[in-house]
C-alpha cells in the first residue's frame, strides 16, 4: 500500500467507532402518535435512567478491517477486553491481534482512543437535542417490534456527530439502530462513508451489538471497519 493510501484509510475509519439489524418495510403495528419532539423526551429519559441503572458489564469486542485497493487486500484484527463501570468509566486491554502492522497500530488502536476520548465528554456528542435537529418520517418493525424513525442533522460541526436516519424502540424509547454519515467529509480524497450500527435489548439495557462501516475512496478502493461487540456479562444492577 503506498504512503497516500495509507493515510486515507486511516482518516476514513476512525469516525464510524465513535458513530446491522434487517429493518422490514410494513407500517409499524399501531404504535402511539408521538411528534419527534415527544419521541427524542422520552429517548432521553430512557438514556439518563439506562445510564443510571447500568453499573458495570464485561465483553470481549472483535474489531476487524480490510481495504481492497492499489492492487491489493489489507486485513488486520484485533480482539480488546472492555471492562465498564459506572463510576470509572471504560477500560480497554488487548487481547490478540493480527494482520497489517500499519492498519493495528493506525486504525484499530487509534480506533480505541477515539472512543476513549469521546467519552470524555459524552454531552457534547450525545445523540439529544443539544446536538441534533430531529424529523419524525414514520414508523417501521425493526427486529419484530415497531419503531419510530427519525431524521438527524447535527447543529455545530463535529468530527463525533453524524447525518442520516435513527430508529427508536417504540415501547422502551432505546435507540435500536443508527444508519448515518460523518457530519463533516473527513478527507477530499473520501468520496462516501456509510455508517451502520445495531443495537438489541440485553437484559432489559439497549446496548450496541455491530457497528459496520464502509468508505470509498475517489482514487479507487474501499475501506470495511467492523465491530463485533460480543457478549455482555453484567454485574448487579437493576436493568430497565
Amino acid at each position: 500500500m503506498s504512503r497516500n493510501g495509507c493515510r486515507i484509510l486511516l482518516v476514513a475509519l476512525l469516525f464510524p467507532l465513535v458513530a446491522g439489524a434487517k429493518v422490514g418495510r410494513a407500517q409499524a403495528d399501531s404504535p402511539a402518535r408521538l411528534t419527534a419532539a415527544q419521541i427524542v423526551t422520552q429517548m432521553q429519559l430512557h438514556n439518563q435512567a439506562q445510564a443510571q441503572a447500568l453499573k458495570q458489564y464485561k465483553t470481549l469486542r472483535h474489531y476487524d478491517v480490510e481495504y481492497r485497493g492499489f492492487s491489493s487486500t489489507v486485513k488486520a484484527r484485533m480482539d480488546v477486553a472492555v471492562d465498564y463501570d459506572a463510576a470509572a468509566g471504560r477500560s480497554f486491554r488487548i487481547v490478540s491481534q493480527s494482520g497489517s502492522k500499519f492498519l493495528l497500530d493506525k486504525v484499530l488502536k487509534r480506533a480505541v482512543e477515539s472512543e476513549k476520548e469521546a467519552g470524555r465528554d459524552r454531552a457534547s456528542n450525545a445523540l439529544s437535542e443539544a446536538n441534533y435537529r430531529f424529523v419524525l418520517t414514520g414508523t417501521e418493525t425493526l427486529q419484530g417490534r415497531p419503531a419510530y424513525v427519525l431524521d438527524v442533522e447535527p447543529l455545530a460541526p463535529s468530527k463525533f456527530l453524524y447525518r442520516g436516519r435513527v430508529w427508536v424502540d417504540a415501547a422502551d424509547f432505546g435507540v435500536a439502530k443508527i444508519d448515518v454519515q460523518p457530519a463533516k467529509n473527513p478527507s477530499f480524497w473520501i468520496a462516501q462513508t456509510l455508517i451502520r450500527t445495531s443495537f438489541a435489548k440485553v437484559a432489559g439495557f439497549w446496548l450496541p451489538q455491530m457497528n459496520r462501516s464502509e468508505t470509498k475512496v475517489r482514487i479507487g478502493g474501499t475501506a470495511v471497519f467492523t465491530i463485533d461487540y460480543g457478549t455482555y456479562q453484567f454485574g448487579q444492577q437493576q436493568p430497565q
